[in-house]
């Protein structure tokens, strides 16, 4: 058996990758984004977190979460997140024919991976990386060609707050299109 190390900082900033279960492509569906937004708030009443960053994907999440001082258990919130809304989607998205004696043993469902990454912030310049790297992705998988037509992501809080222009990032496709040209 695995046996995994985590971060478990207390008060920490963490950056996570979330992903569906064989990359099944169904988190911009409306029920599950509902559901996603009603897990999250009801975990946060229990169990603060502050969303730092957000972008979702149609099969998977990247978030940055800053936790508590007296707390290091994204774990349990990752937990209480995962399982409502497979209580809520489950019975539209739940597939019995992927069931295995693994997931029936853990009590798992057909629709998220088991695991998740997660990786501690290190540095004021590690945050900027991840904040970035996350809003860029809906490019960087070709779901839009600019970062500001995504709608499911904390991108456009970013250009209320002036921390990002609209046209964030368009440089960069513009040297990547530069540099196939070569």
């Amino acid at each position: 058996m695995s046996h995994y190390r985590r971060a478990n900082t207390a008060g920490a900033t963490y950056f996570f990758t979330v992903v569906t279960y064989r990359r099944r492509p169904f988190l911009c569906d409306e029920d599950v984004r509902d559901a996603l937004k009603l897990a999250i708030n009801k975990v946060r009443e229990k169990h603060p977190f502050t969303i730092d960053a957000w972008v979702l994907l149609p099969d998977h999440i990247h978030t940055i979460w800053t936790l508590p001082p007296n707390d290091a258990n994204f774990a349990l919130r990752w937990q209480l997140i995962k399982r409502h809304v497979t209580q809520s989607c489950g019975a539209r998205l739940h597939n019995p024919q992927w069931m295995n004696t693994s997931k029936a043993k853990h009590r798992e469902s057909t629709l998220w991976q088991r695991r998740y990454w997660e990786h501690q912030i290190k540095d004021d310049l590690d945050y900027a990386k991840h904040i970035d790297y996350l809003h860029y992705n809906p490019v960087k998988h070709q779901l839009v060609k600019q970062v500001k037509d995504w709608p499911y992501s904390t991108f456009h809080r970013y250009v209320k707050q002036g921390i990002y222009d609209e046209n964030w990032a368009i440089e960069v496709l513009l040297e990547q299109s530069d540099f196939g040209d070569e």
